[in-house]
């Protein structure tokens, strides 16, 4: 996903859930309460990568989505 956004020149922070516990609080905090993630958690998936936008304001999960936006 971080070599998609560069490629497409979509300015991005990148942001390693793995590095710190509040990094993984905050993916967590998306994951377990926002529609977005509904499908994900009912099949028992993690939902990454995902793609947050502008503090929430949109959720894609992959490459195809994020491609659509562009038009």
């Amino acid at each position: 996903m971080k070599e998609f956004l560069s490629h497409h020149n979509v300015p991005s922070t990148y942001i390693d859930i793995t590095s710190s516990m509040a990094n993984l609080k905050a993916f967590l905090k998306y994951r377990d309460n926002r529609v977005e993630f509904a499908e994900v958690r009912a099949n028992g998936r993690v939902g990454i990568p995902c793609t947050v936008i502008n503090d929430g304001e949109l959720i894609v999960f992959g490459q195809p989505e994020l491609a659509l936006l562009q038009g």
